[in-house]
């Protein structure tokens, strides 16, 4: 039995500090995950609309991005299903040219919203020019990336 792909969509602009945590995250991930062909790592930048064809082109969905957690900084928090489309509709605030909650509309409108689907915030410290994260947020990149895996090993076992 084949497993489904997931794809891991990391989202943020790099050159500004806390705001490039999905990408550094998807990073890990691949290097803890590598060999793995059914896991797809993407660097989303800071969203565009043709990002619909890669998530319509996956069964599974995990987005890493920085998110407004009202938590300290580098706080991981997973939202799977409709827990994450509750907190998109809920006004995720996002810098990106085209919000994920747009990305998540144009896939239910064409009918190829993933069947399982799951955003991992971490709460930003610092969103101003900086080519690292603060060292708070960037603590988190381990645990962030393991919270992805522990997605990916439990939508396996289902």
């Amino acid at each position: 039995m084949t497993k489904a792909t997931t794809l891991v969509l990391g989202i943020g602009n790099t050159l500004l500090s806390d705001e490039g945590i999905g990408i550094h995250v998807i990073d890990r991930v691949a290097e803890m995950a590598a060999g793995r062909d059914d896991l797809v790592m993407l660097d989303g930048g800071t969203l565009s609309f043709t990002l619909a064809d890669d998530i319509s082109a996956h069964p599974r969905l995990v987005v890493v991005d920085a998110a407004r957690l009202d938590a300290p900084p580098g706080t991981v928090r997973v939202f799977e299903g409709e827990a994450m489309d509750e907190r998109l509709r809920g006004g995720l605030q996002s810098v990106h040219e085209v919000g994920l909650s747009d990305l998540m509309d144009i896939a239910r409108l064409t009918d190829t919203l993933p069947e399982r689907r799951a955003l991992v915030g971490i709460q930003p410290g610092y969103m101003d020019w900086g080519d690292s994260p603060t060292p708070e947020v960037a603590a988190s990149i381990a645990g962030a990336a393991e919270a992805v895996l522990e997605l990916v090993r439990r939508w396996d076992e289902a």
